[in-house]
């Protein structure tokens, strides 16, 4: 009995010797805390949080960063905890995270500075930081709190890209554009847009519509809940398709926001904007906004909107929620003469600000996009994503030569699925399928003669032009790889193909009416050559693409089946190089589009050809960044011509000069950053007085937006000025008025404004 006694005591100390590093074992959790350059940040405080039923939580384990930014800080069990980030100088963070009991990913931590609207400029993702998602080395990643609004103080485009310049209607209704070097981005044609939701690029262009191609429209957001614009050639990347000729652009979206409203106003235009997180992964936001403008014809404008979020974590899954609600209303004055016409041709009144009082917009949004993040493992990842969209425009335009009322309706729908996996440093897989389907229904555009200003009410014969029921559906495969070839290398191979239905429904002309598809093919390549930072030579990449963007499929009272799918090839060479905080980056870029036979003139109805075409352009972008500021300096030279008549591409910039600059500290605590841009005068055909057969051209614009900004309250109140300083017309094209046949310059002058802006924010809605 005593030994069995003895053997008994063993094997209960045994077990409970085993048994104890077992029920004790926590879970080590690895992650970066970066600055907004990605650098890494040293002492920072990282905590873990157990969510509580209440909003609030339990700190649970804390740790601090190392030199590197590296932290590892252990859970006590699997299940869903909030990780929050302080370090001085920086707005805390707090990032929801899903603990596996293994095989648990690294976290990065991006944190930004104190200040919400007055920051550094950001641009990250350099060569080296490419991945089988973000493959394109131009890419360029801007903080939103480190960009201006692109009209602030006022509704429009919601922030100012650097050495992007955009172009939009006086009331800010009407969908901006936004102009890459030598592009005619009317309405997004060859620039494409995304919306981040999680990692689903929900498409933001709207094909075939009834104002033009590739139709995109971020005045969707409120400019508060963007936390980045990211920009680079689309023609790279396959994930990025349909209108990815020149650009892509994809706008992300915050993870949380703490409880503010803000006030901007001025004498003539007032906006109010508010936004909070219900819950640690929600936010949500509104928008009202109404003003007359500043030009002579008042503009009685109205906006709303609402945007929002919510994410919920169901084991390995993390499901994203994102919604939108948008409508807006304006009388808009419209393009008017820049010069005076001789007078032995026409005899034109002064228009003023707008050539017809009758002029308006309509327009509103619906939008709903669900993804779904499945974590199969620590490098394997299932990404699941659909969205729902509904869109109405409904408009009044004169430009010379009568009014033209454009209107549709369309529900837009889409779904994807891909697969990552990261086998290796040398390998990591992309796999995926993409469908989308867009149907507008009554896609009109109607004319009704020319404006006589002595009779403002007589519209004219009323002559329907168009009238179209027009789908276009799309599935596509792709598939990616990318890794490192050597030591010094880097690549990335890619393929999508896209099968586009084309169906034309033609309700004045039934004998225009087809149906059609296209398959389209778009191989994509980088090889990147990757030196180590102490060596004087620069990181250099090559890249090839090709990419294509639908086409307006309406016959209108042309004759023929116009263009459904147009194509391009894309080269590119990138150079860039740090040295004592400067950053500097050389691209060089060479498109070539097919032709196309798909454009519709608003006036008339009828089709023209384009192209083929050549693009041709340089940038340079220099970024220093100081103790208390910084400075983003960028230049574009381009030049865009038809192959077949070597005229330049009308409308499409070939210089563009930007900069950008941010002081954090200045005396009596204000805090102010401005942004200079300057836009060359664009070729915008022939036709024009004296010379007929030679270029007209139109003026530069330059314009100096900024802001300046002071706390108080420890920070819960800011007090600011909003101000733009602008020389030139926007929107600068060229028509003939009526009954002359001479064309001439217009545009929409842009005015130059100031507003106060009053922003307060109350205590975090949730988190500790």
């Amino acid at each position: 009995m005593l030994l069995h006694g003895k053997n008994l005591a063993i094997l209960v100390l045994l077990l409970t010797g085993l048994s104890l590093p077992l029920l004790g074992q926590e879970i080590a959790l690895r992650g970066r805390v970066t600055d907004p350059q990605g650098n890494g940040l040293p002492k920072a405080s990282v905590q873990l949080i157990r969510r509580g039923s209440d909003g609030k939580g339990q700190a649970l384990g804390q740790a601090t960063s190392g030199p590197d930014g590296h932290f590892e800080i252990r859970a006590p069990s699997a299940g869903d905890f909030d990780i929050r980030v302080d370090a001085e100088g920086f707005r805390d963070v707090i990032v929801p995270q899903n603990i596996h009991p293994r095989g648990n990913p690294e976290i990065t931590v991006r944190m930004s500075q104190i200040s919400s609207r007055l920051e550094t400029v950001t641009v990250t993702a350099d060569i080296n930081g490419t991945d089988v998602l973000a493959p394109d080395p131009a890419e360029k990643v801007f903080v939103r709190e480190n960009l201006l609004d692109a009209n602030p103080g006022r509704p429009g485009a919601p922030v100012s890209i650097p050495g992007y310049p955009i172009e939009t209607a006086s009331s800010g209704i009407k969908a901006p554009q936004y102009f890459a070097p030598g592009v005619a981005g009317d309405h997004g044609e060859p620039i494409a847009q995304y919306i981040a939701v999680a990692s689903y690029l929900v498409p933001n262009n709207l094909s075939a519509n009834a104002h033009g191609n590739g139709y995109s429209d971020p005045n969707i957001f409120i400019p508060e809940v963007l936390e980045s614009v990211q920009v680079d050639g689309g023609a790279f990347n396959v994930r990025e398709g349909n209108h990815s000729v020149n650009l892509a652009a994809t706008y992300g979206l915050r993870s949380r926001l703490d409880p503010f409203i803000t006030i901007t106003g001025d004498y003539r235009d007032i906006d109010v904007v508010s936004g909070l997180s219900p819950t640690p992964e929600s936010w949500l936001a509104i928008a009202a906004s109404y003003g007359n403008g500043f030009l002579d014809r008042l503009e009685h404008r109205q906006q709303y909107k609402f945007n929002g979020e919510r994410v919920f974590q169901a084991g390995d899954h993390r499901l994203t929620l994102f919604g939108v609600g948008y409508y807006g209303f304006s009388y808009v004055p419209g393009l008017v003469p820049l010069f005076a016409l001789n007078s032995a041709d026409a005899d034109f009144p002064n228009y003023g600000d707008t050539i017809d009082p009758r002029q308006k917009d309509q327009t509103h949004t619906g939008l709903i996009a669900l993804n779904d993040v499945w974590q199969l493992s620590s490098s394997q990842q299932l990404h699941l994503s659909g969205f729902f969209r509904t869109y109405n425009l409904s408009l009044f335009s004169d430009f010379g030569q009568g009014l033209i009322r454009q209107s549709e309706f369309r529900t837009v729908a889409g779904g994807s699925g891909n697969y990552v996996n990261k086998i290796a440093e040398y390998c990591s897989l992309l796999a995926g399928l993409d469908y989308e389907r867009e149907a507008p229904r009554r896609d009109d555009l109607d004319h009704y003669g020319f404006f006589n200003p002595s009779t403002p009410a007589f519209y004219g014969p009323f002559v329907p032009v168009d009238g179209n029921n027009v789908t276009v559906g799309s599935v596509t495969p792709y598939i990616a790889a990318e890794g490192g070839l050597a030591r010094y290398f880097r690549y990335y191979l890619g393929w999508r193909r896209d099968e586009i239905n084309v169906d034309n429904e033609d309700l004045l002309q039934s004998q225009n009416s087809f149906q059609k598809w296209v398959g389209v093919n778009s191989p994509k390549a980088t090889v990147s050559f990757l030196p180590t930072p102490s060596w004087y030579v620069p990181l250099v990449s090559l890249s090839f693409g090709q990419a294509f963007f639908t086409e307006d499929p309406r016959i209108g009272t042309g004759t023929a089946v116009g263009t459904p799918v147009a194509t391009s090839h894309s080269y590119q060479v990138v150079a860039s190089k740090t040295l004592h905080n400067t950053d500097l980056r050389f691209t060089l870029g060479h498109v070539t589009s097919s032709a196309e036979l798909a454009k519709i003139d608003p006036d008339t109805g009828l089709q023209f050809n384009e192209g083929p075409s050549r693009l041709r352009f340089m940038t340079v972008a220099l970024r220093q960044d100081f103790r208390y500021g910084s400075l983003l300096a960028t230049f574009s030279k381009a030049d865009s011509r038809d192959l077949d008549s070597g005229e330049p591409t009308p409308e499409a910039p070939r210089t563009i000069f930007d900069l950008l600059g941010t002081i954090q500290k200045l005396p009596f605590r204000l805090q102010a950053r401005g942004e200079f841009e300057y836009v060359g005068t664009k070729p915008l055909g022939t036709g024009c007085l004296p010379d007929l057969n030679a270029e007209c051209t139109g003026t530069p614009v330059k314009e100096f937006r900024g802001a300046v900004m002071r706390p108080f309250m420890n920070g819960r109140l800011a007090a600011g000025v909003n101000f733009l300083i602008a020389r030139g017309y926007t929107g600068q094209t060229t028509e003939n008025f009526f009954p002359s046949d001479i064309q001439g310059v217009v545009g929409v002058r842009i005015p130059s404004y100031a507003s106060l802006s009053f922003t307060y924010r109350f205590r975090r809605s949730v988190g500790p």
